[in-house]
């Protein structure tokens, strides 16, 4: 409202200015008639500060836009692999900067046979797998969560401030709700699995160090079978299964 204002009377006072020169005599002048000084600045400046105000907003727009763009993944709207390291680097930034426990997960997800799908039934299905999984995991998290596209057929998800019961609970939901997921065609159907990796937040943990975490524990669920989730809570090589 302070800016609006004071653009309106920079307007009025530039309308003044330019109505009271004289391209003539290359002079300032009161004029004969001051009602006309005063109502041609009053005419002039109210659209010229909407045509500005309407422009900057576009502006503001086009680049809220642009910004959106770089950050999302086009074909399945989560956010990209750059957006969410981003926004969990910050997170541990500031739990840094505080002196309460971290609390909070990072969870790694891969469709089981992505590779297969895409052989079988042709890239568009594929597509439909990755748009299908996005879904069904957007669908199951928090409004809170994070969602990311991460690589080929893995997705990440962020939760903050989540407890471990938390963690395993949203975990198993997350695979449950996949599971139930089907692609292929009416007389080739097709059901989906992932195989999900799950680490904790740590004291003084890096996204990096998450990240590896959350990867050897999503490579632990592939080696025992794939469609379930693994487990680990802290910077070492323990992993637990979820059951």
């Amino acid at each position: 409202m302070l800016w609006t204002s004071l653009g309106t009377l920079f307007c009025i006072a530039a309308a003044f200015v330019l109505d009271s020169y004289s391209f003539e005599s290359g002079v300032w002048a009161w004029g004969t008639d001051p009602i006309k000084n005063l109502l041609i600045p009053l005419i002039i400046a109210p659209p010229l500060l909407f045509y500005l105000t309407r422009q900057q907003r576009d502006l503001a727009i086009a680049h809220h836009e642009l910004m959106t763009l770089a950050a999302t993944d086009s074909l399945t709207q989560c956010l990209n692999r750059r957006a969410f390291m981003a926004i969990v680097s910050e997170h541990l930034a500031r739990l840094s900067e505080v002196d309460q426990p971290a609390s909070g997960a990072l969870l790694l997800i891969d469709i089981d046979h992505f590779k297969r799908i895409n052989d079988t039934f042709g890239h568009d299905r594929g597509d439909l797998a990755l748009v299908e999984v996005a879904k069904a995991v957007r669908e199951t998290v928090r409004d809170v969560d994070t969602v990311a596209r991460v690589g080929g057929e893995e997705f990440a998800v962020f939760l903050p401030r989540a407890t471990r019961e938390n963690t395993e609970a949203v975990s198993e939901r997350i695979r449950a709700r996949i599971s139930q997921t089907q692609v292929g065609s009416a007389s080739r159907p097709a059901q989906l699995s992932a195989s999900i990796g799950a680490t904790m937040i740590s004291p003084a943990a890096s996204f990096s160090d998450l990240y590896v975490l959350a990867d050897r524990s999503l490579y632990a669920a592939k080696r025992a079978g794939r469609n379930r989730v693994r487990f680990s809570s802290e910077l070492g090589d323990g992993e637990l299964a979820l059951n």
